[in-house]
């Protein structure tokens, strides 16, 4: 492996763990509806457990209010009953075919636990992104060790890797601060 290639191995690694971040992000209910919020409900269809979104249309009502649309008649129930017994505290109520899901409002005391959630998030991120550091700077190590790389250019990729981290750990605290921000906006 070169050097260019533990760079750019490095810089995939920490978009990807922004992007992973990204998506924990949107997991953690804000009393805004939003779509996403149900990826991770699992629906029993016909003995398989599958997102929501691959047995019915997802989409707001309202700035507060997500609607379950299935795709077959029967499955409105074992949705109903699927988010019910999710871990995000939501209770449908059916209405015909349609499901409405209304988010309630969080409390002050909620808005300061979630905020403590997204840090911690954030953290494991940041952690993340570390461990992709110490990795293309071991691989550069070797390089160094078996001579396949000169000194200067081993410390010139270090730095580089080291500014790729300090940017990446930059965009988590914005995102971190976007977010808790966002939790604690009533």
């Amino acid at each position: 492996m070169s050097i260019p290639d533990i760079k750019k191995t490095a810089e995939q690694k920490m978009g990807k763990s922004i992007e992973a971040f990204k998506n924990e992000l949107h997991k953690i209910r804000t009393g805004r509806a939003h779509p996403g919020l149900l990826d991770q409900v699992q629906v029993d269809y016909y003995g398989s457990m599958v997102p929501i979104s691959q047995v019915a249309n997802v989409s707001l009502l309202d700035a507060r209010t997500i609607s379950v649309q299935p795709w077959e008649k029967g499955l409105g129930p074992k949705i109903e009953k699927a988010i019910r017994e999710s871990d995000l505290g939501l209770n449908p109520s059916s209405q015909g075919d349609l499901l409405r899901v209304p988010m309630p409002g969080l409390t002050e005391e909620r808005r300061r636990e979630l905020t403590k959630v997204v840090r911690n998030a954030g953290e494991d991120a940041k952690i993340a992104v570390r461990g992709v550091r110490r990795e293309a700077n071991e691989q550069l190590k070797k390089l160094l060790k078996d001579k396949l790389a000169a000194e200067d250019d081993e410390r010139r990729a270090q730095d580089e890797v080291q500014r790729l981290t300090d940017r990446t750990i930059a965009e988590i605290d914005k995102l971190v601060q976007g977010k808790e921000a966002e939790v604690m906006a009533v």
